[in-house]
C-alpha cells in the first residue's frame, strides 16, 4: 500500500489476512537517509521496503497504489522495491 503527500511518501507491506503491517518504509523516517528529489526519495523508500519485506520473509506482492497513477513518484518507489527484489 502507497500513500503519497506533498512532503512524503509512505509504503507498507500488509497481510491482508490477519491485517498486520509486516514492514514499512516513509521519506520522512527517522531510519531514511534518502537525498535529492522526491522522486529520489521515492526509489530509496521503495529499496528499504523491499528490504524490509525480503527480510520478514516475503517475496511477492500486490502493488497496491491507491488510486494513484503509476508515474512520477509511484513508478519510481514501484522500480525501488522491484530491484530490492520484490516480485509483483
Amino acid at each position: 500500500s502507497v500513500f503519497r503527500s506533498n512532503k512524503g511518501i509512505y509504503a507498507q507491506v500488509i497481510n491482508d489476512v490477519t491485517g498486520t503491517t509486516i514492514a514499512s518504509a516513509s521519506s520522512l523516517s527517522k531510519d531514511f537517509s534518502g537525498t535529492g528529489n522526491k522522486s529520489d526519495q521515492s526509489l530509496a523508500v521503495g529499496k528499504l521496503v523491499g528490504e524490509k519485506a525480503i527480510a520478514a520473509g516475503v517475496k511477492e506482492v500486490v502493488f497496491d497504489r491507491n488510486g494513484y497513477l503509476y508515474h512520477g513518484r509511484i513508478k519510481s518507489l514501484a522500480e525501488g522495491a522491484r530491484e530490492a527484489g520484490l516480485i509483483f
